[in-house]
């Protein structure tokens, strides 16, 4: 029966019967005996229900509704959140009326797109709480050191996600993103050319260690991550391939391996890792390469339109503590290179307290940090703090990584406003390819 036909009830119908079910009494309150439990001498259950029909089979009674009434259920039906036999009514309704069956499809697909799409991957911080619970029982006979085990999870967490990748998600295309000059820059390139800038960039920390060297025989320009990175896709006849993943994870599982078995603390100390421009100690480059493992492993998630969550507390906490310590230097760095404000008060010695900008980096990972700022050999001073700035751990780090505009960065900021500038660019000035 349709609205528009001559059998239409107009709202005013004299019909006094309710066009929805009211609610029914307990059966505990009607006096009635209460269905059987058990079973019958025959060896079936005993229920009030009869044998045979589509409600006794499911246990739902089955109601009989106008069309009215059904469609209007439809909305409650799509959320699930129709009583059994009013959702049973619904259902084979739908099998009836071409209508309501499209209006059900079109309500279900809306209740999809609210509900928020949630990552297939486990919770980064699971490995870390695994392995700490099976350490706790065995400890292991050579342990991987502290300020490794950060490289050590986003390695393994990106190989996961490179895990199941076809030949369309090796090839789909990715923009490195970094700051240069102040300036936004990026380089178009593959999901296994990021591999393939990862390997080759990792093979300054192996060669540091008496390792291969992943370029082989050949020769890049000048000793620095872009340099190399650049020689080895001009040195390969095709485009990288998925036959790129293999050598990448055998070298970090070196990595690892090696760091452990060369002293742990003692290596920490006395090694460090040139990039061609600067030098870190062994333990910042091994969560420099961490934290470039992660930021480009969200590059290759967002490029095949997967979620990629940030690495648990623990290790972003040292993340963000590397590029905090780093700000300094790259303050002075800028100064002198006329790229930062120049120092109007007097010089700060060495170790004495000097204007300070209080970084606030809020959310998992989260701290404070006094960063000097007119000398690196300053001390930082809440005593003469003359700024604040409040960023999320995560934001910070793609701050750091130049995937965020300096100005757009932070959550909150007071003080010396020229002060919060320099330090935000410097901060995306630690970005590189």
């Amino acid at each position: 029966m349709t609205e528009g036909g001559d059998d239409f009830k107009p709202y005013d119908d004299p019909d006094p019967s309710p066009r929805i079910p009211l609610p029914r009494n307990s059966v505990e309150d009607s006096g009635r005996p209460l269905p059987g439990t058990g079973t019958s001498e025959a060896g079936t259950p005993e229920t009030g229900a009869p044998e045979t029909g589509t409600g006794a089979q499911s246990g739902v009674e089955q109601l009989v509704l106008e069309h009215p009434v059904l469609k209007s259920l439809l909305g409650a039906w799509a959320l699930a959140a129709c009583a059994p036999e009013e959702a049973a009514a619904v259902e084979e309704h739908l099998g009836e009326c071409g209508a309501c069956a499209d209006e059900a499809l079109r309500l279900r697909e809306a209740v999809g797109l609210l509900q928020r799409p949630e990552s297939l991957d486990l919770n980064p911080a699971l490995r870390t709480r695994v392995l700490e619970s099976c350490l706790e029982r065995r400890p292991p006979r050579i342990p991987v050191p502290e300020w490794a085990a950060a490289y050590d999870a986003e390695t393994a967490r990106l190989d996961a996600l490179l895990q199941d990748f076809g030949d369309a998600e090796w090839h789909a295309p990715v923009r490195l993103r970094w700051y240069e000059a102040d300036e936004p820059t990026s380089r178009r390139t593959t999901v296994a050319g990021v591999i393939a800038h990862l390997m080759t960039v990792d093979g300054l920390v192996a060669v540091a260690l008496g390792l291969d060297d992943p370029l082989g025989e050949v020769t890049a320009e000048r000793p620095t991550p872009a340099a190399r990175t650049e020689a080895y896709w001009r040195a390969a006849h095709f485009p990288p391939t998925r036959s790129v993943r293999a050598p990448w994870r055998e070298q970090s599982h070196n990595l690892v391996r090696t760091v452990s078995f060369t002293g742990g603390e003692d290596a920490r100390g006395r090694m460090t890792v040139p990039y061609g421009d600067f030098a870190l100690p062994l333990h910042d480059a091994m969560l420099d390469r961490a934290f470039e493992c992660w930021v480009h492993a969200e590059d290759i998630a967002d490029a095949v339109d997967y979620p990629y969550d940030p690495p648990s507390g623990r290790h972003l906490h040292r993340m963000v503590d590397l590029a905090a310590r780093l700000l300094p230097t790259v303050l002075e760095a800028r100064r002198r290179s006329g790229l930062a404000s120049p120092v109007e008060r007097r010089l700060v010695a060495a170790g004495e307290p000097g204007r300070s900008l209080r970084l606030e980096i809020e959310g998992s990972g989260g701290g404070e940090w006094l960063i000097p700022l007119d000398s690196p050999a300053a001390k930082g001073s809440a005593e003469h703090e003359v700024a604040h700035v409040a960023l999320d751990g995560a934001e910070f780090c793609r701050l750091a990584a130049g995937h965020v505009p300096p100005m757009e960065a932070a959550a909150g900021q007071v003080g010396d406003r020229q002060a919060i500038r320099d330090v935000l660019l410097a901060a995306a000035s630690l970005s590189r390819m």
